[in-house]
């Protein structure tokens, strides 16, 4: 008896990749823009995508940075900007000649490999995005050189516009040259924060003052007398009471000496004027992507958190992903860490070179000799027990009702306490059935679990910016160490995209067909693809416009 196949089955009707690049590398800083020259010149294909010009929409959700609303108006000037980013990165020249594919103002929103749900794919793909349309792309090799994001600890007032990080404080500052900031305080007295400081000083940027808890400078003594010289205050032993200003904009921030304990000492509070605090605290590794491909991560409170397991030669625990840069771990030393990116972009080409069979053992193995020894630095320390701190000292001056989780406006004691979203009812039985005492009877606390009773990093910034700050929490609230805390998964699209943008990456007509019954849907529902839109057909962008019709 012949079987046939069921019409409503996925089977063979999989999405289907654009084109196939033998190597795919994300992040153009100084590790990506070194693999890609160190892989090109082996003679492999080298498609190279940064995200930068990042869209303004974007950029005002705080993706993939948080910067706060302090960018100048000409950020929506998609061409300027463009112009920008090539200057700021002299590497660019270097892998356009050496005959890289460079697609700028490119995201990658999505990661798709085989594996326990999903054996359907030819390859791994990516998937791509500009402010037009999507598309997938599939490739042998993966190098992933994203970076690393601002660690954010909320206080009163932070949801202000003037609120924002370092690493986007550098972004604007030097990549698009359109920081809207004249005032600021910078919070963190680590290398990051003193960097941040002289960059700002440097370009303009009057700096009132560097907050830090801890008693005493935690960065560069001699970089810290350098800017003491030049009129910037040092607080040390000192914390955030909240900032102050009209409108949701920051006017002043008022800061409170701490005692050892981390608690506010009476009568020691100072408002300071400022349109602009930056957080300059911490940086931890952009790992979602590296997350979707399989990858296996590690906690290492020395390089910034979750980070991925690599062996001497990058590679990941997926043997066709390579991970380089601030991605892989940061440390807490700039110019360092850019000689270290640089290394590790260069040993990550290279292996993804080999591994492809365009280097032979012997050849690879010379290039290697001739790489910069690897830069001598202290080395790094454990950074959670300091954003501990701070965290500590910012419930004592703010209290328990400051919003962790900005998108979705849900406070601390909110968290903690489990409470369900405000538009749910608060007092029945069912939604207040689970607690932290329950949630630890099932095993170790799951920033999933919270997620799905709080909504607490369910919003656009999908978690940027309060990670790390949920973390700790309930670190503390439940005596768990914070490298139990299993990290969040993420799923695609990992950044918020318009459905015009994710229009041309959707199910192919093989499997839209049966899409509606696959989920049970009435018959009554109507699929978008029918709902009086159309495909702008003259521009071939895939945008979607309403059909007059």
């Amino acid at each position: 008896m012949r079987r046939e196949a069921d019409p409503r089955s996925i089977a063979g009707k999989a999405p289907r990749p654009e084109r196939h690049v033998a190597v795919v590398v994300v992040g153009s800083g100084a590790a990506g823009a070194a693999a890609a020259v160190e892989a090109a010149g082996a003679g492999v294909e080298v498609l190279l995508v940064d995200e930068n010009p990042v869209d303004n929409d974007t950029m005002a959700m705080d993706v993939p940075l948080y910067f706060g609303q302090r960018m100048q108006p000409s950020v929506r000037n998609r061409a300027v900007m463009l112009e920008r980013v090539v200057e700021s990165n002299p590497a660019l020249t270097g892998a356009y000649e050496a005959g890289v594919d460079v697609q700028l103002g490119t995201c990658v929103w999505g990661a798709f490999v085989n594996g326990p749900t999903m054996q359907q794919l030819d390859a791994p793909m990516l998937g791509l995005a500009d402010e037009r349309r999507s598309w997938l792309v599939g490739y042998d090799r993966l190098i992933v050189a994203a970076g690393a994001r601002d660690v954010v600890l909320g206080f009163p007032g932070w949801e202000r516009a003037g609120v924002m990080g370092a690493n986007a404080l550098f972004s604007l500052l030097t990549r698009y040259r359109a920081l809207a900031a004249r005032r600021m305080i910078v919070l963190g007295s680590g290398s990051l924060g003193l960097r941040t400081a002289t960059r700002a000083l440097e370009h303009g940027v009057d700096v009132a003052a560097i907050v830090e808890v801890a008693p005493r400078v935690c960065g560069d003594a001699q970089l810290a007398r350098a800017l003491q010289a030049r009129g910037v205050p040092i607080l040390t032993s000192h914390t955030v009471r909240e900032a102050r200003g009209p409108v949701g904009e920051v006017e002043s921030l008022v800061v409170v000496r701490v005692d050892d304990a981390a608690k506010p000492v009476a009568g020691s509070e100072r408002e300071l004027a400022c349109d602009t605090v930056c957080l300059a605290i911490g940086l931890t590794p952009s790992v979602e992507l590296l997350a979707l491909a399989g990858a296996r991560l590690r906690f290492d409170s020395a390089l910034g958190g979750w980070a991925p397991a690599l062996d001497e030669a990058v590679r990941t625990s997926v043997a066709t992903v390579f991970a380089a840069g601030d991605c892989a771990g940061f440390h807490d030393g700039m110019l360092a860490n850019a000689e270290l990116a640089r290394r590790q972009g260069r040993l990550a080409g290279l292996a993804a070179a080999e591994s492809l069979g365009a280097l032979g053992r012997r050849e690879a193995e010379l290039r290697r000799a001739t790489l910069d020894p690897e830069p001598s630095t202290e080395p790094p320390s454990a950074v959670h027990g300091h954003w501990q701190a701070w965290l500590d000292s910012l419930i004592h001056a703010g209290g328990w009702e400051v919003n962790v989780c900005q998108c979705e406006e849900v406070t601390r004691r909110e968290l903690v306490e489990t409470r369900p979203p405000r538009y749910l009812t608060w007092q029945s039985p069912q939604m207040s059935a689970r607690s932290l005492g329950t949630l630890l009877r099932d095993g170790p606390i799951n920033q999933d679990q919270i997620k799905r009773l709080t909504r607490a990093g369910m919003g656009p910034c999908q978690s940027r910016r309060c990670r790390e700050q949920v973390a700790l929490l309930l670190a503390q609230a439940t005596g768990t160490p914070v490298d139990r805390i299993p990290l969040p998964t993420f799923r695609p699209p990992i950044r918020p995209l318009p459905l015009s943008v994710l229009w041309p990456g959707d199910e192919p007509p093989a499997m839209r067909g049966d899409w509606v019954s696959w989920f049970g849907i009435p018959t009554q529902f109507s699929p978008h693809w029918e709902a009086g839109m159309a495909i702008d057909e003259p521009t071939a962008h895939g945008r979607l416009i309403l059909s007059d019709e």
